[in-house]
Formats: structure tokens, sequence, C-alpha cells
């Protein structure tokens, strides 16, 4: 955590792995890099010193002197000072150079710093690439909980979504993949969530032993939203196979869909695109 004191500290090439790298694992640092000659940075150094004291608790203030530590200085490739750069998880997140006002400081803040919601959001988007949809719909509900963050809550309903269609709940995959803006980095995949979940909704009636293709399909889309993905493919495959053009080509377009949802360069959408181009 921060010094409740919002102290400004200083961090030398030395430790500059533990002060900053390590530390910005728990919180954000902002870090300006200085030298005691140049004007700019010694106007910068009581403005940062205020916004430690009044943001403690939310991100960390820490100096370095570019002359007396070359070895960072050199590593970021500080050209020219003041540089300030957001650490955050161990990397560069943002930054600027200049002495900028205070507010406009503040306001790159605002901008920058993660958010609850938007750690929340992280940590759901890393459950679910863990397998851990218990915690991933967890995490994903909190970070809406937490507050308005646009692209925390992009990432949290991107998350519900599959949380939704893993357990079968097609309905609230459509419903938190609608709420994904269009220019969220997770738009696509919704969007593929959303159309293989209204796939799942509109053939459940037509699931049964039959073999004709309304059918299959029916069953190939179910054992896709169920889990099962090579399971599904498979069953489209054959299904393109056997009545390539049944219903305006419809397993194959639903063979595409199921491939943006689990990613285009994924080794199982890898192998079944080879294999689909080879039936075609």
């Amino acid at each position: 955590m921060s010094d409740p004191t919002g102290a400004v500290s200083h961090a030398t090439d030395a430790d500059f792995a533990t002060s900053v790298l390590a530390r910005s694992q728990a919180e954000p640092v902002l870090v300006d890099f200085w030298a005691a000659w140049c004007g700019p940075c010694r106007a910068l150094g009581p403005v940062l010193e205020r916004i430690a004291a009044s943001e403690a608790g939310r991100v960390a203030v820490v100096k370095l002197d570019t002359d007396a530590n070359p070895e960072v200085a050199r590593r970021y490739e500080i050209r020219s000072i003041p540089a300030v750069k957001l650490f955050h998880r161990g990397e560069v997140v943002a930054e600027f150079v200049g002495a900028l006002p205070e507010a406009q400081i503040r306001a790159f803040l605002d901008e920058h710093v993660p958010s609850e919601a938007g750690e929340r959001a992280h940590d759901a988007a890393h459950a679910l690439a863990l397998g851990d949809l218990a915690d991933a719909r967890a995490h994903a509900e909190a970070a809406l909980a937490a507050g308005p963050a646009a692209a925390a809550a992009a990432t949290a309903h991107a998350v519900l979504a599959r949380c939704a269609l893993a357990a079968g709940d097609v309905d609230g995959a459509a419903r938190h993949a609608a709420a994904v803006p269009a220019t969220a980095p997770e738009a696509d995949v919704a969007e593929a969530i959303g159309e293989l979940a209204a796939l799942a909704a509109t053939t459940a009636a037509d699931r049964g032993d039959g073999a004709e293709p309304a059918a299959r399909f029916a069953r190939a889309i179910d054992q896709v939203v169920r889990g099962d993905v090579p399971g599904g493919l498979e069953g489209l495959l054959a299904l393109v196979a056997d009545h390539r053009r049944w219903n305006d080509e419809a397993a194959r377009k639903a063979m595409l869909v199921v491939f943006r949802v689990i990613g285009l360069r994924s080794e199982t959408s890898d192998a079944f695109r080879r294999r689909l181009s080879m039936v075609l």
C-alpha cells in the first residue's frame, strides 16, 4: 500500500526492482525521472509532492535522479526530462514528458490509474483464462458493482457472457454479450457469443435423435454451448460434408461463429478450419 503520509520516496538503480516494479504489483507507482540541474524538474517537484499527499492510498509517487542512476534511465530510454511514467503490475501503462500543470496531471491519473472496477475485471479475465468459471463470475459481478468504468464493464460483461454460455444460460449469455459496446476490444467475441446463444435458443426445439439436418445441427450447437466444443464442431463439420447447402450453409456459418468464440487463432480453430477447407 502507499505510504499513508503521502510522502514522495526515491528509487535508485540498485533498488528499482523492489521500490517500483515489485511495489507496482500492489499499487500504481508514478515515477518522476528528473535531475537537479533541470529547471522544469524543479518546478514539477512541488506539484508531485501535493499529488502524493492527496492521492495517498491510490497511487505512490517515486522520484529517480537520472544522473545518479543512469542504468534505469537507459533501460526506459529517458531522453528528455522531466519524464513521468506510471507503472502497474511491473509495466509502464502511461507516461508524459514535461512539467504539466497540476490539473492536467490529475486528469492523467484519473484516466490511467486502475480503478477497483478495472482490477476486478482484470481478475475476472485472468480467472476465465484459467478455467475457473466461478471465480471469473464473482470477479466480473464485483467489477460491475464497483461503479461506472466503461472498459472494466465491457470486460466484465464479456466474461459473464462466456460464463453464462458455459452454464447453458443462453438468455444470460445473450444479455451480457449485448451489453459489450461495439468499440470495446471484446466486441467481436461478444458478438459471436450472442450469435451462438441465439442459435442455441432457436434450435432447442429441434434437438432429438433424428438424423435429419435440423436435429443434427441442434445437437451440435448444444454440444458447443455445453462445453464440448470439439464434439460440436465434429457434428457441424459432418453436416457440412453431408448437407453443405442446407439452410443457406448454416453449419458452415455456425462453425465460423464458434471459431470467433473460442479464438480465431486457437489450436482447435486452426485444426477445424483446415478440415473445413478440405470438405469444401
